[in-house]
C-alpha cells in the first residue's frame, strides 16, 4: 500500500510534505524507490535518512544512482527529533535552494518509547511550520504499516497534507495542529520527583543538587555534566523571561533520569530551538543548547507557562 503523489511527474513550485504508508521491506522499494530516483534523474539534490537497514534496501535497488544520493542514520539524526528540521535547514542551505530539492525522512518507527513517538509527531507537524512559507522542496515521510499501531497512523495522516490511505479521509490538521500539539501538558512529575524552586540566586545550589541526583541515576559524570549544563541554560532563560523564577523536577524514571523544568514565561514560537544555530533568537539558544546536550527535549507552553523537560537515558 502506497501513497500515489499528486506532485509526481511535475515541478514542486511550494514546499510539499507528504507521507508514504508501505509494507515492510518490499513495500519501501515500491513506495519511495520512484521517488528517490525521479530525483536523481531530474539531478535534484536528494537527501534520504531512515534506518541503517532500510538505507541498505535503498541502495541496494538504486544500484550506481546510489552514490548520487546523501544517505543519513536516522537513528543518529533523529535521537531527538528536535534536531531534525535544523538539519533539512542544513541541507537546503548547502544546496542554496536554487532549484528542486527533495528528502525523505523517517523519525517514526516501531521500539521508539512513546515519549520519543510524541515529540516525533510533534516534529512532523512542524515541518509544515517551518517550511510551507520558504523555498519549493518536496519531502517524503514513509511509515510501516508492517509494524506501526494504527494511532500512529492517524497521526501521520493529520500531520502531512498529502497522506492517503484507501478508504481513509484525509484529517490533516494543518498549522494549528502544530500549536495544539504544542501547547498540550506534559504529564505531571511523579509524586516522588525531587523538587526545587528557584531564583538568580540559587542557580549554583541547583547545578550541584542536579549533578548528585544524575550521578546517583547511574547516568555517568560525562552525560550528567551535560544534563547539568542544559538545567542551568534553561533555569536562567526562566529567570530572565520567566518572572524571575521557576520550578525544577527531576527524577528516575525506569530507564531515564528526567529533569522538568517550568516557569511562568510563554513561548509564541513553536519552533524554539529548532533553527540553525546562527539564526536563533536570544531566547531560544537555551532550548538550542539543550537540543544538543540531551537525548530527548519537550517543549511545552502555553497561556499559563512553559514546561521544558530533559531525558538523559539510563
Amino acid at each position: 500500500m502506497s501513497l500515489v503523489s499528486q506532485a509526481r511527474g511535475r515541478a514542486v513550485d511550494r514546499f510539499t510534505h507528504e507521507a508514504a504508508f508501505y509494507d515492510g521491506a518490499e513495500g519501501l522499494v515500491t513506495s519511495v524507490l520512484p521517488f528517490v530516483r525521479e530525483g536523481v534523474e531530474r539531478g535534484e539534490p536528494v537527501l534520504v535518512a531512515m534506518r541503517p537497514e532500510r538505507l541498505r534496501v535503498l541502495e541496494r535497488a538504486l544500484g550506481e544512482d546510489a552514490t548520487r544520493v546523501d544517505f543519513v542514520d536516522m537513528r543518529e539524526l533523529g535521537a531527538n527529533p528536535a534536531c531534525i528540521i535544523p538539519e533539512w535547514r542544513r541541507f537546503l542551505h548547502d544546496t542554496g535552494a536554487e532549484g528542486p530539492v527533495r528528502g525523505v525522512g523517517e523519525p517514526v518507527w516501531a521500539g521508539r518509547r512513546p515519549v520519543e513517538l510524541a515529540e516525533a509527531s510533534l516534529h512532523e507537524a512542524l515541518l509544515n511550520v517551518a517550511f510551507d512559507e520558504g523555498p519549493p522542496w518536496h519531502l517524503l515521510c514513509p511509515y510501516d504499516i508492517s509494524t506501526l499501531p494504527v494511532e500512529v497512523l492517524e497521526e501521520a495522516h493529520r500531520n502531512h497534507p498529502g497522506a492517503h490511505l484507501a478508504g481513509v479521509h484525509d484529517r490533516y490538521g494543518g498549522h494549528d495542529r502544530a500549536r495544539t500539539l504544542f501547547e498540550e501538558p506534559l504529564p505531571p512529575p511523579p509524586p516522588n520527583a525531587y523538587e526545587f524552586t528557584f531564583d538568580g540566586f540559587d542557580l549554583a545550589g541547583l547545578r550541584g543538587i542536579l549533578r548528585r541526583l544524575a550521578e546517583e541515576a547511574g547516568i555517568g559524570p560525562a552525560r550528567a555534566d551535560d544534563l547539568v549544563l542544559a538545567s542551568h541554560e534553561l533555569a536562567a532563560n526562566s529567570i530572565v523571561h520567566g518572572g524571575g523564577r521557576g520550578i525544577l523536577h527531576a527524577w528516575t524514571d525506569r530507564d531515564a533520569f528526567v529533569v522538568d523544568v517550568c516557569d511562568a514565561g510563554v513561548i509564541e514560537d513553536t519552533l524554539v530551538g529548532r533553527d540553525l544555530i546562527d539564526g536563533l533568537s536570544e531566547d531560544g539558544r537555551g532550548v538550542w543548547m539543550a537540543n544538543q546536550l540531551c537525548d530527548l527535549v519537550q517543549v511545552r507552553s502555553r497561556p499559563s507557562g512553559t514546561d521544558v523537560r530533559l531525558y538523559a537515558w539510563c
